[in-house]
């Protein structure tokens, strides 16, 4: 039986690919790749170039309205007046620092100020105001002083519950080592360290010196602290002492392990 022809067996050294795929080279997959790159920049620079106009351009982001919270003694019309929102300008752009700084400076009252952007088109002015703890008479009004010796405003009516502070330094040592603006933080210290139904009793915080600070309560009571040091100890003393003679008209804290009771 004869075998297969030369043409069935195939020429020799030809191989036969008529079965294989064209052949593709490396420029194709590369120039895909290249191609899917700029689109996907040219998605991201639209995309940015919207973002920008959106938040700068349009009408959408921007200042139509702003509210605050936290005023006591403030308006909102004299804090918004004072923080001079530029109403009608992007959003992202009002400078809120810019805006507390102004705030603290025009309005001493105010303690502390947070200034927020409320998307997507109000500002809102978070205040804390001061808090007078002792009051100085000047002139016929009332100098308030809040928690850290601050005197941070002038009113024409004393506050209900706020004490007067007495600072009648004497020339001595003890005034030219801590000066009077350190007097006045220890009376302030000894104000907030007071009990609750002292303080509410408190007319004046009387100071001499650094460590002759002194009480007037109602009722003629007189109440001798000495310096602000251990004030908490004093205060839980003075509440014993009071509660055990309830008819005293002085009392003793200066020395918180020797207390002393007189006029009952």
């Amino acid at each position: 039986m004869a075998g297969p022809t030369t043409a069935q067996r195939g020429a020799p050294g030809r191989t036969d690919t008529s079965a294989r795929p064209p052949h593709i080279g490396p420029e194709g997959p590369r120039i895909g790749r290249r191609l899917l790159l700029v689109l996907i920049g040219v998605a991201a620079a639209l995309l940015t170039a919207f973002v920008v106009w959106a938040l700068y351009g349009s009408s959408w982001f921007r200042v139509a309205e702003v509210r605050t919270s936290g005023v006591e003694v403030l308006s909102r019309e004299e804090v918004e007046a004072a923080a001079a929102t530029p109403l009608g300008a992007p959003l992202v752009s009002v400078d809120t620092d810019a805006m507390e700084r102004r705030l603290r400076q025009k309005l001493p009252r105010i303690d502390t100020v947070d200034v927020v952007r409320s998307w997507p088109d109000g500002i809102g002015l978070e205040v804390t105001e001061r808090k007078p703890v002792l009051l100085v008479e000047k002139g016929g009004k009332f100098v308030e002083v809040d928690t850290e010796g601050v005197r941070f405003a002038t009113v024409d009516k004393a506050p209900k519950g706020v004490p007067l502070l007495e600072l009648e330094p004497e020339p001595s040592a003890s005034l030219r080592r801590f000066g009077e603006d350190r007097l006045v933080r220890e009376a302030v210290r000894v104000a907030g360290d007071l009990p609750e139904a002292v303080a509410s009793d408190a007319q004046a915080v009387r100071v001499l010196s650094y460590d002759a600070i002194s009480l007037r309560l109602t009722r003629d009571r007189v109440v001798t602290w000495g310096s602000g040091e251990d004030g908490a100890v004093k205060a839980r003393v003075l509440t014993a002492l009071m509660k055990a003679s309830p008819k005293a008209e002085h009392f003793d804290v200066s020395a918180p392990t020797a207390p002393a009771v007189s006029g009952s």
